[in-house]
């Protein structure tokens, strides 16, 4: 049997830990936190607990299906708590849990980076688009005049 130096083994980690390769968890991981609907549903529970329906109408334009697939995925890697209250109708909240909250101030950043820097991405996306309309037009000028 092999014995390992504890130096070993955490350098071991960090390679089955590395992002870039295509079966790392980390990168498994990072495909979910980076979907649009998760970091507008953590950013919506940045204030506290929100009911289902709370979330439906702060969240503009997702579908009750993709906010439940968002919710219980959520749920199931510990990011959010759901609470269901005994009542008529039955009450069930959403919440952070403390790995939420911890992810919290990431998603935040970059929806508030989004939202500030809207206006310069269109235009640098205007700009490829004419310079790809224009080559475009070079070369369909280039083949007919040939």
């Amino acid at each position: 049997m092999v014995t390992r130096t504890a130096a070993q083994r955490r350098a071991e980690r960090r390679i089955a830990y590395d992002a870039y390769l295509a079966a790392c968890p980390a990168r498994q991981l990072l495909d979910r936190i980076s979907d649009k609907w998760v970091s507008l549903v953590l950013t919506a529970l940045a204030d506290g607990p929100r009911r289902y329906s709370d979330l439906n109408r702060i969240i503009a334009g997702v579908s009750q299906k993709m906010l439940t697939q968002t919710l219980r995925t959520l749920e199931r890697d510990g990011l959010i708590s759901r609470t269901v209250t005994p009542s008529v109708p039955v009450r069930v909240d959403y919440a952070l849990t403390e790995l939420g909250k911890s992810l919290l101030p990431v998603m935040t950043a970059i929806k508030q980076w989004a939202e500030s820097h809207i206006e310069e991405v269109h235009a640098a996306q205007a700009r490829y688009d004419q310079e790809q309309r224009r080559r475009s037009k070079e070369k369909t000028a280039a083949v007919a005049a040939s």
